[in-house]
């Protein structure tokens, strides 16, 4: 594991319906990792005019904004966030290379992704550390 060659970080999108509660995950996942200021991280909610939605300009305009080299992942809160970003990975020139949709809760796995991005580890790390935020236990 670790950085790739050129020292860049895996970068996360963040798409929820809500433009609120994207910025607002992406800040609690990246408080929590301590700041984590060297990882790119970008919010990706609701629609171009502030209404909630989906939007696949968004999506890819974030995803380009995170872009570093080293992988993008991105992970959806639900329905037609999920579907637009698999819309976008079946287009193959929309998102960058190394873009991959996580399969994981939201906020645990932004967390999770966010956290292991800023050790410096691979895309296939922080998709899994972000994935095996489904099995974190509250009670």
């Amino acid at each position: 594991m670790g950085k790739d060659a050129g020292g860049r970080f895996v970068g996360i999108v963040l798409v929820s319906h809500s433009a609120r509660v994207a910025a607002s995950v992406a800040e609690l996942a990246t408080a929590l990792a301590g700041g984590a200021a060297a990882v790119p991280v970008a919010p990706a909610g609701g629609t171009e005019d502030g209404g909630v939605g989906t939007s696949a300009e968004l999506i890819a305009a974030a995803a380009a904004s995170v872009d570093r080299g080293a992988g993008v992942a991105v992970l959806a809160d639900l329905g037609s966030a999920v579907l637009t970003v698999k819309a976008l990975l079946a287009e193959e020139d929309e998102l960058p290379a190394r873009t991959r949709l996580v399969d994981a809760p939201f906020v645990e796995g932004a967390v999770a992704a966010v956290v292991t991005a800023s050790t410096g580890a691979d895309l296939a790390a922080v998709e899994a550390a972000a994935a095996d935020a489904y099995t974190y236990r509250k009670v």
